[in-house]
């Protein structure tokens, strides 16, 4: 054995400390460090990658994004454009020469196009509203895309005797449309979404599609650029069956519609194959239950014959494109909190490519991302894990290289939770239940931690193991945190999701419960410092939660709903929530809407309680975190109220919000620590 000397075991013990003290634990002002990438574009010959690079800006409070590109041999990056706005949308011409873009850099939402070779870059448009879902056309002389059309409306009531010059109050504001306020969009103004094209070189657009129906989302053109295929609901009785849209047909010369679906339900994502001759969507037959898979069509354009290419996935398909060759389709979907793309082709066993695309969500370690193809059949994915938000990478013969690495400057220097993946069987009936498990940075399991239950919203979504700023913070402050998938979670089939039909919030809470007791069994949880917190649908779990239990020491109810008959009277899109949530209209069902109600357990309610809605929130109204706070306080519980000014349901989507949030919840729980 080698013997060290005194003075070298010294230099070397000091180094180890300064390598330990210089490793820093993830904090609140650190959101601002963190970047990602999506919307990922990928060139033909899979030689480039072009995406979205996002990132926070600090002196504006909001997320800017310019647009990148990577070399998949040499992973050299390169910018596109620059600049403290939004550059967004990427699309490559067909000639793969040009790359049109959306930007709000002159400080409207306009359609820019680069030229690759010269690096000349031009606006072509001049739009009044936000152009989206840009397209090329199949000759690369125009660009598709839609945008809002506002309609004329006049007020029923003129008020007479006006003086000339007179101050008189604002006019009264008269609505009469179903949809009249939007979560993140607030008070509607009259009009539609249509399909418009402009030419590439710039020039007016012209409008494509007309009417009192919303257009737009994915487009197909045909093969000869003669017709474009949409998915629209065109039904007369659109606006209270919001989900029942068809795949249509429009030839540019007349600009005639034609029905190509008719069912009930929703066909959305129409492709048409490169070589022209079949079509394929997604969609699934409407039952009315709280969650159906998302099947794969595909229609011979010729015979007329329609098959459904996964009647036996029972998973929900996503993201769909073509293979160059027109013989099978590659899609994406969610399995056990992770997204994953497989290759379906038109007859025969579909094979999985990779399950490793990473969340483009960083707040909350939602599954979800983006992939391109290219002609070859290499796979540009987004890559994320639970200790880094989503870079890019690529898929060659079953093997992944990460091509970036945007956040090793931002997160290469902290001391991050490691997550853990546990399966668990529910104490109700044995159903395996998934989540993870993330531990505070140099955890010891022979001390004793304070335990946060985070629960996702939805509530048919899912966590995974993907990058989360709010459980990174959670844990930098010394807690266990363990989010999980209970019963009514996606990803997991179509009878796990249905397990909560008009039964929610049920037996989740025993789900949730089976997981804190799991790890209360580990022995490393301070049972006197149990904490709940959740959004949204987890804001309704953690509600019903104090409801039914006061093992723990504080909650944090966010964006709730409290009271299912005024959410359902209250909420911005009520037509799909009284039909598919509910056996029928509040009126018609008063004591199965109250049964499922946090509200009518409040006298239950003995755990001090916290309340966190974004105040411009039109999805659970803000209304209903008043309800659950005046309750408490009749009740004497200690009860808080905090509302973010201007926030709509998704409340971090300012990075000094999701910051808030962290530390107001983290307050409350150490306010009430024994």
């Amino acid at each position: 054995m080698k013997l060290i000397a005194p003075a070298a075991l010294l230099t070397s013990l000091c180094f180890s400390v300064l390598a330990n003290n210089n490793l820093q634990t993830f904090q609140l002002e650190n959101v601002f460090d963190l970047e990602y990438a999506n919307q990922i574009e990928m060139t033909n010959d899979g030689k480039t990658v072009y995406f979205v690079r996002n990132r926070m800006d600090i002196k504006s409070d909001s997320k800017v994004s310019n647009i990148w590109s990577v070399d998949s041999s040499s992973k050299q990056l390169q910018p596109l454009t620059s600049g403290v706005h939004m550059d967004y949308s990427p699309v490559l011409s067909p000639d793969q020469s040009r790359l049109a873009f959306i930007s709000t850099r002159d400080g409207s939402s306009q359609i820019y196009v680069k030229w690759l070779k010269t690096g000349a870059v031009a606006k072509i448009s001049n739009l009044t509203q936000s152009p989206a879902s840009l397209q090329w056309s199949p000759n690369g002389r125009q660009l598709l895309f839609s945008q809002f059309v506002p309609s004329k409306v006049s007020s029923p009531i003129n008020l007479p005797g006006k003086p000339e010059g007179a101050s008189w109050a604002e006019p009264a504001k008269f609505i009469d449309d179903v949809y009249y306020r939007a979560d993140g969009g607030g008070y509607t103004k009259p009009g539609f979404r249509h399909l418009f094209t402009i030419e590439a070189n710039g020039g007016n657009a012209r409008q494509l599609t007309s009417g009192d129906f919303d257009h737009g989302g994915p487009v197909s053109f045909s093969e000869d650029g003669n017709s474009l295929y949409f998915s629209a609901n065109r039904h007369a009785d659109f606006k209270l069956k919001p989900t029942n849209s068809e795949i249509y047909q429009l030839t540019l010369n007349d600009l005639q519609i034609t029905a190509l679906t008719d069912r009930e339900g929703p066909d959305q994502q129409p492709q048409i194959s490169p070589d022209g001759r079949y079509l394929a969507y997604t969609g699934y037959d409407d039952k009315r239950t709280n969650y159906e898979n998302t099947q794969l069509y595909i229609r011979d354009l010729k015979s007329g014959d329609t098959t459904s290419l996964t009647a036996d996935f029972d998973r929900s398909v996503e993201q769909i494109k073509w293979a160059d060759n027109s013989r099978g389709l590659y899609f994406s979907y969610a399995s056990e909190g992770q997204t994953a793309l497989a290759y379906q082709p038109r007859s025969g066993k579909r094979k999985v490519i990779t399950q490793k695309i990473g969340s483009v969500s960083f707040g909350r370690p939602y599954s979800g991302g983006d992939f391109d193809i290219s002609d070859d059949g290499d796979v540009a994915i987004t890559l994320a894990d639970t200790q880094r938000p989503a870079d890019i990478a690529i898929v060659k013969n079953g093997k992944t290289q990460r091509l970036t690495k945007l956040n090793d400057d931002a997160l290469g220097n902290k001391q991050l939770a490691k997550v853990e993946e546990i399966w668990l069987k529910s104490s109700y009936d044995d159903l395996p239940i998934q989540g993870w498990v993330a531990y505070p940075p140099e955890f010891d399991s022979s001390k004793k931690y304070p335990l946060i239950l985070e629960i996702h919203g939805g509530p048919v979504a899912n966590y995974g193991p993907h990058f989360s700023a709010e459980i990174q913070l959670f844990a930098a402050k010394g807690n266990v945190v363990l989010y999980m998938n209970p019963r009514g979670s996606d990803s997991y089939g179509k009878e796990f999701a249905q397990t909560i039909h008009h039964n929610y919030p049920s037996n989740d809470f025993d789900d949730l419960m089976t997981g804190v007791d799991a790890l209360i069994g580990k022995g490393f949880i301070d049972q006197s410092k149990l904490f709940v917190t959740g959004g949204s649908g987890g804001g309704v779990l953690t509600a019903w939660i104090v409801g039914h239990t006061d093992r723990f020491a504080a909650a944090v109810v966010a964006k709730p709903v409290i009271n299912w008959i005024s959410f359902v009277l209250t909420a911005d899109f009520y037509p799909f929530f009284a039909d598919y949530w509910f056996p029928g209209k509040p009126w018609d069902h008063i004591e199965h809407y109250m049964k499922r109600s946090p509200i009518s357990y409040v006298g239950n309610v003995k755990t001090p309680t916290m309340l966190l809605t974004g105040e411009a929130d039109y999805r659970t109204p803000i209304s209903e975190t008043e309800q659950f706070y005046q309750a408490l306080k009749l009740q004497g519980v200690d009860t808080a109220m905090v509302r973010i000014p201007d926030a709509s349901h998704g409340i971090t989507k300012r990075p000094s919000n999701l910051m808030a949030k962290v530390a107001y919840i983290q307050w409350w729980f150490d306010k009430h620590s024994k």
